[in-house]
């Protein structure tokens, strides 16, 4: 067969091959054995060792990675939808731009990891370790981040639409403008936690919100009941129609604050700046005032 027929069997006949990614590295860092790991959709990747490894843009998709080591990795670009991964350790790994919808990460340790613009959404986070992580513009859209830590993270723009977040601690973390919009947190901690601008339209009743900014932040009929905003910053926020019954917001700033037919039965505002609040409306009963005063303008009283 002459070069000229030979060049066209090559093109018509040969079958094409599927290539298995493989990536080998140690079980144990103590131990120079090494093992060889398929790196595909629904692979066994139970305990695996993985750490440091270049991974960026592989297909993990439904992957068991069950108590597997991926601290350092590069994940970034990588397809981990439906990936099993209770338990894994992925700090410091780059996640940036991975797509990680409905993964089990129950109890990971994600933290200092790099999760910008990641997709999360329906990812099952709860008490995962995510202290310190990059999680601007990621989306956590019906994810749950129930007791998960997430102390110092940035979620700037970030979007948390219906996500859980129940008794999750955010203290010191940046949300500024990330939308939480019916979001459910009670109890969570976003102690001097940055959430200016952030669109808070959610169920936050019992959090803390202590020393927080929320400076012109979206809280229209959210539920702040028995919230404590002791010392946050809620310069021309929206509270319109919201709930703050029992709230404690003493020494709070809320200058220029929108409380137009706002619940502020038993709340406490002493020290509070009220400078140029719009109180259109806004429900006193039983309520302390920034004065110390107590104010039952709004209270229904029984014959």
């Amino acid at each position: 067969m002459n070069e000229s027929n030979m060049s066209k069997a090559l093109r018509f006949f040969v079958i094409p091959i599927l290539l298995l990614v493989l990536f080998s590295c140690s079980k144990d860092d103590s131990n120079s054995d090494e093992s060889t790991y398929t790196i595909a959709p629904d692979a066994n990747l139970s305990g695996a060792n993985l750490s440091g490894a270049n991974l960026s843009g592989a297909n993990l998709s439904g992957a068991n990675l069950t108590g597997a080591s991926l601290n350092n990795a590069d994940l970034s670009g990588a397809n981990l939808s439906g990936a099993v991964a209770p338990d894994a350790s992925l700090y410091n790994a780059n996640l940036a731009g991975a797509y990680l919808f409905g993964a089990d990460l129950q109890r990971a340790n994600l933290s200092g990891a790099r999760l910008m613009d990641t997709d999360l959404s329906g990812a099952n986070l709860f008490r995962a370790n995510l202290a310190g992580t990059d999680l601007s513009g990621a989306d956590l859209t019906v994810a749950i981040l129930r007791d998960a830590n997430l102390e110092g993270a940035s979620l700037a723009g970030a979007y948390l639409n219906n996500t859980d977040l129940s008794g999750a601690s955010f203290r010191e973390a940046n949300l500024s403008g990330a939308n939480l919009s019916g979001a459910v947190a009670p109890d969570a901690n976003l102690e001097g936690a940055n959430l200016r601008e952030a669109n808070l339209r959610a169920s936050l009743a019992g959090a803390s919100f202590r020393e927080a900014n929320l400076a012109r932040a979206d809280l229209f009929e959210a539920n702040l009941r028995d919230t404590d905003l002791s010392g946050t910053n809620l310069f021309r926020a929206n509270l319109g129609r919201a709930n703050l019954s029992a709230a404690s917001l003493n020494n709070a700033n809320l200058a220029g604050a929108y409380l137009v037919d706002a619940d502020l039965q038993g709340a406490n505002l002493i020290g509070a700046n009220l400078y140029n609040a719009n109180l259109v409306g806004t429900l006193f009963c039983n309520t302390t005032m920034a004065d110390g005063s107590v104010n039952n303008a709004d209270c229904i009283f029984s014959k």
